[in-house]
C-alpha cells in the first residue's frame, strides 16, 4: 500500500522520547506527523517491569511539562484521568512507579491520532523530493524530514557473545526469572541501577530457593547516582550546549569520568540492599552471596552446563575464575544506526565509529535539516541524552527546527554555576 501524501515528519520508534514528540506536535496546527512503532503496543522496559520499582527522575520528567506544563498529556493530566490524582498526592513522592509510568505512556499513545502501531520499518529512501518509509506490511509513508526514536540496543560483552550460552540481558530479566531461580548459582555482571534492582530482587527471594548469588563490578565500590543541586544544574540546556562544543576525545573522556552521575545506583536502593542483608542475617537466613568491586569479566567459556568466567581484580592485580550456571549482564545500552537506513546512510553524518554526529538541534543529516535523533547523541550532546527529564527540551529544540519557530520556549540558561571559561573573565593574552 502507497499513498501520495507527504507528512512534515515520519517518526520511527515510540520510546518516551518519540512519544513526548509526538504529544507536543499534536496541538502544533502547521505540524503534520505521522509515528511508527514496531510492536502491536507500547510496552517501555518490560523485562524490568518490578513491582516496587520507581523512576530515578520526578515526575515531572514525563513526556511534556518541562515544554507545556498545560499539556493535555502530562503525567497529572493521566492521573486525574484515571482517578489517582489524589492517591498520588497523599503519597507525597516525587518520584512515580516505573509501572505507573510505562501505564501513563501507553495511556498517551493509545489516544494520540498520529501513532501507527505494528509498523515495523524495512527501509528509508529518498527520492530526491522526500523521505519515503516502507514498513513490513508493505505500507509506504512519505516525510519531507524523520525523526528516529528507534532506542538503543542491549549490550553484551564480547566474550560472553563468542562463547555463546543462555546468558541473559537485564532487559530480559522478568522473562527468565523462573529459570533462573531453579539453577544453583546466579552471577550478576554490572555497576548500575539494573544490576542493583536484580541483585535486590533475587536476594530478597533467596530463602525460598537455593541458589548463591554473586555480583560483579568494574566500579570501585557500588556507586551511588549523585543527586546534589549542583551536579544536577549538569542537566541543563547550557551544560549541553558547552559539551558539544568540546573536542571530541575530550567529551569521551568526560563520559567515562561521568559515569556515577547517570550511570550509578540510587542512594536508596543502596541502603534498601544492605538492610535486607541484615535482616536475612537476624533471621538465620542469610543467602551465600559473593559482592566483589574492582572485578572485570575478561573471559569466559560454556560448557553446556555452566559458564567458566575470567575475572581481573583491579587493585590486586589478581586473575582468577568462577563457574556460574546463571549469568545476567545488567551491561547496558548503546545505541546504533538501524539497518534500514543503509539507502540514505550517505545522507548521514557518521563519525569514526560510525556514530551519529547530531547538531546543536539533533540533526544527523548533512543539510541539518532533514533527519533528527532521539537518545543516539551522547557522544555528541553529554550524558543528558537518555535523561529524561532533557526529554522534553530536546523535543522544543527539534519542533523548533521543524517549524522554524519557537512553539514551546528553549531555555537557554538556568544554572548558577558556569560551564567553561565564562566571558567577562576572558582576556586578551600578553
Amino acid at each position: 500500500m502507497s499513498t501520495g501524501h507527504v507528512h512534515d515528519v515520519v517518526g520511527i520508534g515510540l520510546g518516551p522520547f518519540n512519544l513526548g514528540l509526538a504529544c507536543l506536535a499534536d496541538p502544533v496546527e502547521d505540524l503534520d506527523c505521522v509515528f511508527l512503532e514496531a510492536r502491536d503496543h507500547l510496552a517501555w522496559h518490560p523485562g524490568m517491569m518490578l513491582d516496587d520499582a520507581t523512576l530515578q527522575v520526578p515526575f515531572l520528567a514525563d513526556l511534556v511539562t518541562m515544554a507545556d506544563p498545560t499539556s493535555r498529556w502530562s503525567f497529572l493530566s493521566y492521573l486525574k484521568e484515571t482517578g489517582n490524582l489524589y492517591p498520588f498526592y497523599i503519597r507525597e513522592s516525587f518520584y512515580p512507579l516505573r509501572r505507573e509510568y510505562d501505564d501513563y505512556c501507553r495511556w498517551a499513545a493509545e489516544r494520540l491520532g498520529s501513532v501507527r502501531f505494528g509498523q515495523a520499518v524495512t527501509a528509508v529512501e529518498h527520492d530526491g523530493s522526500c523521505y519515503v518509509v516502507t514498513t513490513a506490511r508493505g505500507e509506504v509513508f512519505r516525510g519531507r524530514r524523520v525523526v528516529l526514536g528507534t532506542g538503543t540496543q542491549p549490550r553484551v560483552l564480547s566474550c560472553v557473545r563468542d562463547a555463546g550460552g543462555p546468558a541473559i540481558h537485564s532487559a530480559d530479566y522478568l522473562v527468565h526469572k523462573q529459570a533462573l531461580q531453579r539453577l544453583p548459582r546466579i552471577t550478576i555482571v554490572g555497576s548500575g541501577q539494573s544490576a542493583a534492582e536484580i541483585y535486590h530482587d533475587l536476594l530478597g527471594e533467596s530463602p525460598d530457593h537455593d541458589y548463591e548469588l554473586v555480583w560483579l563490578t568494574r566500579s570501585p565500590r557500588f556507586f551511588p547516582m549523585e543527586y546534589t543541586k549542583l551536579t544536577l544544574e549538569m542537566t541543563s540546556p547550557e551544560y549541553t550546549t558547552y559539551f558539544q562544543g568540546l573536542p571530541a576525545g575530550t567529551r569521551d573522556r568526560l563520559l567515562r569520568e561521568q559515569r556515577s552521575l547517570y550511570k550509578g545506583i540510587s542512594g536508596d536502593l543502596v541502603d534498601a540492599i544492605f538492610d535486607l542483608h541484615y535482616r536475612l542475617r537476624v533471621q538465620g537466613a542469610g543467602p551465600r552471596t559473593t559482592l566483589m568491586t574492582g572485578t572485570a569479566v575478561t573471559e569466559a567459556a560454556w560448557d553446556g552446563t555452566a559458564y567458566t568466567l575470567g575475572l581481573h581484580h583491579d587493585e590486586t592485580g589478581e586473575d582468577v575464575s568462577v563457574r556460574t550456571e546463571g549469568l545476567v549482564l545488567a551491561t547496558g545500552y548503546a545505541a546504533r544506526v538501524p539497518d534500514f537506513l543503509e539507502p540514505v546512510r550517505d545522507r548521514l553524518r557518521l563519525d569514526g565509529q560510525g556514530r551519529y554526529l547530531a547538531s546543536a538541534a539533533y540533526a544527523v543529516d548533512h543539510g541539518g535539516s532533514e533527519v533528527f535523533v532521539q537518545n543516539a547523541e551522547e557522544h555528541t550532546h553529554g550524558f543528558v541524552a537518555p535523561d529524561l527529564g532533557m526529554g522534553a527540551y530536546r523535543n522544543s529544540v527539534i519542533i523548533a527546527a521543524l517549524t522554524g519557530r519557537e512553539v514551546y520556549p528553549v531555555e537557554k540558561r538556568i544554572a548558577v554555576q558556569s560551564f567553561g571559561v565564562p566571558d567577562h573573565l576572558r582576556s586578551v593574552p600578553r
